[in-house]
């Protein structure tokens, strides 16, 4: 195999790809090949890097310096000055928001520096697309060992002393539930992946599918020997579509070289894999919808019991496994449980791959031990708040989730931990707010989310979300009474107790965490209408103080109504009839100038405007 002086690792997962990585890719090969440096340098397309916001990025080894936002007109300069002459490009190094200093080398940006790596071990390593660079990094290996020198209940001993737990949202012993189908005797077992991640801000799953797909199908693998399985489905939406190209590679690819279909490493144990593609209902990431669904059915949750390691696809025995927890399987098998539960803590051991969305600098994919505080990643990892901003919360397991305040910000991530907030971990959607974020707002947009994707079946969801969403729409527009929020809580927990899946089951945590950390918001937009952060349009008033505006016109350039108007270093003065309420001008204020009033005190600046308009109007004079 021909070895390269340089290797280009150029991000092809999703992010990147859609900022230009393709064309990077044609645009470096082009360069290279006009260079005559086919032979010395090469360029691998890799999966996901995780720091999707700073994409285009790629990674130059052996020196592993980092760039980011790289564009097609940068090429020539990379190649000329790096590649042929060896000095870094520095405009398009790393710089870190707080210290404002650049830092060449990917292992030394904390976003980095910070994480341990192992469901993602080989993210931004390997092409995707070629299976001897997965068997080169140990791959198959643990499916090898499992199935030529363990027994199934060697297998699920291992995975029990290891104490990993389902990635997936709920956190279930992945030992317990492999033990519970491999004591059922069938004739026929099924062994499921559930790549159905619909929440918003989450991107976990889709990265390693993109990047490692090989990973899942050894983890799926091992899975099947273990419970005596000779079918899988891998069960992904359709708006994944490089997931499901890069999969059907993996699963082609290992077919090819025995790793899939009959006898498998030479032994007696038969095992296929087949992609099943969802059409994106959030409600099939509940595994008996998900079941359903792959039956052909509409994807709506059964009444349990019975449990799905007793009857579930086709009513045969099943293990649903999500993504991330097979990407963990293999290292444990190779390793040991001991190795494992080195990270994390007693309940809750290993790592765990969060996706960082929302106001926060560092947005992107990280993996971190379990355990570590709240806060070490948002300011360390994540790079804090950009813009000077203030820190409010982190909404933590998606639309099913909670919101968690800052005083809460120490708070160790574990399952235990976090349930105590009233969010959970979830799949590991980790979305940050500032002071611009209104709370019952950010409540109403996750129970429009669930309330949308409720499947029907059962009333409690059906008809209790719809009419708690009802009731927020009235709150944030001004239709808010005294006892709404008690009316919402004793909602919530009527949802909670009678629904008949998950989905409902956790749908009110958003609204009860909000109220129970931010029931200040809930009582002035019902008792003052009046929403403090100008995100409710119709309980707010923007103006302009005068006693702090120095004129330097930033607020009447971003208003779109231009609503705005003042002389040069002179106070700037407010149209209410023309203000539509955006917050623009609030935004880019940086002087404190600009205000936010009560949906009263709007009606008093109108009079007050038409009074001044009176005022200037000339005087005519009757002549006799």
């Amino acid at each position: 195999m021909k070895t390269h002086r340089i290797s280009v690792m150029l991000c092809g997962g999703t992010g990147c790809i859609a900022s230009g990585s393709m064309k990077l890719r044609d645009a470096m090969v082009e360069e290279i090949n006009k260079r005559g440096l086919q032979d010395e340098v090469s360029v691998v397309l890799t999966g996901c890097n995780g720091f999707c916001a700073q994409g285009p990025v790629m990674t130059i080894y052996p020196e592993d310096i980092f760039y980011q936002k790289v564009a097609v007109s940068d090429i020539p300069l990379i190649v000329e000055e790096h590649f042929m002459k060896g000095r870094p490009v520095e405009k398009l190094f790393y710089k870190e928001p707080a210290k404002k200093q650049t830092i060449p080398l990917m292992r030394e940006i904390p976003f980095f520096s910070l994480q341990v790596l192992r469901a993602l071990r080989n993210k931004g390593m390997i092409d995707a697309e070629k299976i001897e660079e997965y068997i080169a990094r140990d791959g198959y290996q643990a499916a090898a060992k499992a199935i030529t020198r363990m027994t199934p209940e060697e297998i699920i001993d291992v995975m029990t002393k290891s104490g990993l737990r389902g990635r997936g949202g709920a956190g279930f012993p992945t030992g317990r539930k492999w033990e519970e189908s491999y004591r059922v005797q069938d004739d026929q077992k099924y062994i499921l992946c559930n790549g159905d991640e619909g929440d918003p801000g989450a991107f976990m799953d889709r990265s390693i599918m993109e990047g490692d797909p090989h990973v899942v199908l050894e983890g799926m693998i091992i899975g099947a020997k273990a419970i005596g399985a000779t079918k899988g489905y891998i069960y992904v939406r359709a708006e994944y579509p490089l997931a499901v190209h890069r999969l059907q590679v993996a699963i082609n690819q290992a077919r090819e070289r025995g790793l899939l279909g009959n006898n498998i490493f030479g032994t007696d144990f038969c095992f296929d894999i087949e992609i099943y593609q969802g059409a994106g209902a959030f409600v099939c990431g509940e595994s008996t919808a998900l079941m359903t669904s792959i039956e052909g059915k509409r994807g709506m949750p059964r009444t349990r019991p019975p449990q799905s390691a007793h009857k579930g696809l086709w009513q045969k025995p099943t293990v649903l496994n999500n993504v991330e927890t097979y990407a963990n399987v293999p290292l444990i098998i190779l390793n040991g449980p001991d190795w494992f539960r080195n990270l994390g803590t007693e309940k809750s051991t290993g790592t765990k791959v969060f996706a960082l969305s929302g106001a926060i600098n560092n947005i992107g994919l990280i993996e971190v031990p379990m355990g570590i505080p709240l806060r070490q990643i948002i300011y360390d990892i994540g790079g804090g708040v950009p813009k000077g901003r203030k820190f409010k919360a982190v909404q933590l397991g998606g639309p099913s989730g909670g919101c968690i305040p800052e005083a809460l910000l120490d708070t160790p991530v574990t399952f235990e931990d976090i349930e105590k907030t009233g969010a959970i971990v979830g799949s590991g959607g980790l979305v940050v707010m500032n002071d611009l974020n209104c709370m019952v707002s950010v409540a109403k947009f996750f129970l429009e989310f669930t309330a949308d994707e409720s499947c029907g079946k059962c009333t409690p969801c059906r008809v209790g979300t719809t009419v708690m969403l009802d009731k927020l729409i009235d709150i944030t527009e001004g239709r808010g009474k005294p006892g709404d929020i008690e009316l919402i809580q004793s909602l919530s927990y009527d949802i909670i107790n009678t629904s008949l899946c998950g989905l409902g089951q956790s749908a009110p945590n958003p609204v009860l965490t909000t109220i129970q950390y931010f029931r200040d918001e809930y009582e002035s937009h019902i008792n003052e209408k009046w929403c403090k952060t100008g995100v409710c349009r119709d309980l707010c008033t923007f103006y302009i103080d005068e006693q702090k505006c120095i004129g330097c016109g930033a607020c009447a350039r971003a208003c779109p109504q231009k609503a705005i108007t003042g002389e040069k270093k002179k106070p700037h003065k407010l149209d209410q009839k023309l203000c539509i309420q955006c917050r623009a001008c609030y935004e880019t204020c940086k002087f404190d100038s600009v205000k936010i009033g009560p949906r009263s005190m709007r009606e008093e600046l109108m009079m007050e405007e038409e009074k001044e308009l009176a005022s200037e109007e000339p005087q005519t004079v009757e002549t006799v």
